[in-house]
């Protein structure tokens, strides 16, 4: 845990990239009740970007926070995407739409979206750090900082060009501590090599920490305590030291209510339960999984040729191996490839998901897989 930024009132944020829906809009009541149930219990910061639901996240955040509640009442995080500017004269211009589309004059937090080694020159070129720098010495940035997925090395690398970065988003949860891929614990000791205080994001994993195999929920049934899977995952990241917020993309009031009862007065795991999550995250390891967030970047800032859901059939796929789920094929076959969506097998290998995966993940392999399993 870390004491910075005074102005946060907690540990937890409420991540604004999984919204409760009502078919393709954002169920605007149930946010609201979602918003006030938060800032009622204490809590102030939310986090959103451009791209979250096509443009809906900003759009709706106005209508249920910044239209009903004064300014001082909320902290807002948006971030710079690199698919929403091409040269320095594109970026000022952006940052205007977003704050007109959140209803806001500033933002609290303003993090360059998404850093990995190929972006980041992109970023440095168009001068997108030092136009951020500017528009804090305006007041219209409170703080700069970026989110990231790369390896450690790239993140050393970004911290030392730009040491006046304020602080750093990063994905950090038990199953991707000592993933070769992710990074966690390694980008954690970057951040704290350079003394940035962290965001943490994905602390469930995209949703993959709540519904657990059967193997695994024992362990955590067996603690006799009560709590919600997500508590162990939430609690794990919340508890480590110079973290100073854990954003949960909460898209009902159920786990909304969940999240605050343990966050409210937040306590660290104990010794007993990270020796739960320790033997969880074994047998996690032992499973075919695809690992995926379904974050949907490969398909909101790609927008796949072939129309094809690829998270949804990445969480199909895995329900499939883990719980040996036969519907899941009836799903697949009648829901995710149906009204003009591609099948895994017309996959055109163009690679464009690929480029934008947080995961680095192999997609077009891995479409091959859902193909034989599912088709």
């Amino acid at each position: 845990m870390d004491n910075s930024f005074p102005e946060i009132k907690t540990f937890f944020g409420f991540g604004c990239m999984r919204l409760p829906m009502i078919g393709s809009e954002v169920d605007i009541e149930q946010f609201k009740d979602m918003v006030d149930y938060f800032i009622d219990n204490g809590f102030n910061y939310f986090d959103t970007a451009h791209g979250y639901i096509d443009g809906k996240s900003e759009k709706a955040i106005k209508v249920a926070i910044s239209d009903r509640y004064p300014r001082e009442k909320f902290l807002l995080t948006n971030k710079l995407s690199d698919s929403y500017f091409h040269k320095e004269e594109d970026i000022r211009p952006f940052f205007q739409s977003q704050l007109d589309a959140c209803g806001v004059e500033y933002f609290d937090f303003y993090l360059m979206h998404a850093q990995n080694a190929r972006n980041f020159e992109q970023y440095k070129e168009c001068r997108a750090y030092e136009t951020a720098f500017e528009l804090k010495k305006e007041g219209k940035i409170k703080h700069v900082g970026l989110s990231f997925h790369d390896s450690a090395e790239v993140l050393d690398k970004i911290l030392t060009t730009y040491p006046d970065v304020e602080i750093v988003q990063i994905q950090f949860n038990y199953l991707d501590y000592e993933d070769p891929s992710v990074q966690s614990r390694k980008c954690y000791e970057v951040c704290r090599k350079h003394n940035k205080p962290m965001i943490v994001m994905e602390p469930v994993k995209g949703g993959s920490l709540v519904k657990l195999p059967e193997d695994a929920q024992k362990v955590f049934d067996g603690m006799g305590d009560g709590l919600s899977n997500a508590s162990y995952a939430i609690r794990f990241a919340a508890g480590q030291e110079g973290i100073r917020v854990v954003l949960s993309g909460m898209s009902d009031m159920a786990q909304m209510k969940d999240n605050v009862s343990y966050m409210k007065d937040f306590k660290p795991l104990s010794e007993k339960e990270m020796e739960a999550v320790a033997k969880v995250t074994a047998i996690y390891k032992g499973l075919d999984m695809i690992p995926c967030t379904s974050c949907h970047y490969c398909v909101e800032q790609n927008h796949c040729p072939m129309n094809i859901m690829i998270p949804e059939m990445f969480s199909c796929y895995n329900t499939r191996k883990i719980f040996n789920d036969w519907n899941q094929k009836m799903y697949y076959r009648n829901v995710l490839v149906a009204e003009g969506h591609g099948a895994a097998s017309a996959c055109i290998e163009c690679g464009g998901c690929e480029a934008v995966c947080p995961q680095h993940l192999g997609i077009r392999m891995l479409l091959k897989d859902v193909a034989e399993e599912l088709e």
